[in-house]
């Protein structure tokens, strides 16, 4: 979205695990109450299973449990974001469930930092920067890698991998 001379951003943020988090609000489809999923056979822990919505079938996503957090019992707080891609190519769908949505803000490009570097012990592939709203740092992610599912799906067992490649 272009303002004057600057770019500026829209984004929907989000509790999860106590720290403040940010989704591009042009990805956010809607955002619902936590409601029944159907479970998949054999599927990572983070993702809950799926949901027909409106004929749409959108698997859901722990984002907590995602980023290696410990699962939290859901409350009346707990809301699902679905997120949808603004690629028309490429089109992608997927919920997300977090602690409790929080606010919108909007950023200029010069409020956004790059995350740290953080080592090979952290994925940062969801981060896109870090933005300060008076004295709260708010944690920018990439909606782009949040939507594409070999990011968010990834094996975290890679010995899985390597057996399937053997056979």
């Amino acid at each position: 979205m272009k303002w004057g001379n600057t770019m500026e951003q829209e984004y929907l943020t989000f509790l999860l695990n106590g720290e403040e988090f940010g989704v591009d609000i042009l990805c956010v489809q809607e955002i619902r109450v936590l409601s029944k999923v159907t479970e998949l056979p054999n599927k990572p822990d983070y993702l809950k299973g799926v949901i027909n919505l409106r004929g749409v079938i959108i698997p859901i996503v722990d984002l907590r449990q995602r980023f290696g957090k410990e699962p939290m019992e859901y409350n009346d707080k707990t809301v699902t974001i679905i997120l949808k891609s603004q690629d028309s190519r490429n089109p992608s769908i997927v919920g997300i469930i977090v602690d409790a949505v929080s606010d919108v803000y909007k950023f200029s490009v010069s409020d956004i930092r790059p995350s740290p570097s953080l080592g090979n012990q952290i994925d940062n592939c969801f981060l896109k920067g870090l933005a300060t709203v008076e004295s709260k740092l708010i944690i920018l992610l990439d909606t782009n890698n949040l939507l594409n599912q070999n990011e968010l799906f990834t094996v975290d067992n890679e010995v899985e991998e390597a057996e399937l490649l053997v056979d």
